[in-house]
């Protein structure tokens, strides 16, 4: 196996809760309100650091769709799928979208952020 190489992501991201490697940005979310085998799931537009599994048909909760298992490129965790083909014409915009399960993903608290600021007295307290 070669060496791997990761994609980094400006902004506020989500990244594997195993092993830490950035996955997604924040601003790929198309739907918080999906559900998975173990709970809820976010679909995304993009995702990176990833390698997928091979195609299957599988019967999901919205009908029969064509989807690749998603694992992280680092530790090898399933995530979560890809949805290559939908049989339904109504479940067509899922089409090339990821769906990454919420226990596999952690969010990534921005930088910008000063956890240990104090709360301070404003001018008008004496």
């Amino acid at each position: 196996m070669g060496r791997v190489f990761l994609v980094e992501l400006g902004g506020r991201a989500y990244r594997c809760s195993f092993c830490d490697s950035p996955l997604a940005l924040a601003d790929d979310i198309l739907s918080r309100s999906f559900n998975c085998r173990q709970g809820r799931a976010y679909l995304f537009n993009n995702v990176v650091n990833i390698t997928l599994g091979a195609e299957e048909e599988r019967l999901m909760l919205s009908g029969m769709h064509t989807v690749e298992d998603v694992y992280c490129c680092c530790c090898g965790q399933m995530l979560g799928w890809k949805y290559v083909a939908a049989h339904d014409k109504n479940q067509k915009y899922k089409e090339g979208k990821f769906v990454l399960e919420r226990w596999t993903i952690a969010e990534e608290i921005a930088q910008d952020f000063n956890l240990d600021a104090q709360p301070g007295s404003s001018d008008a307290e004496a």
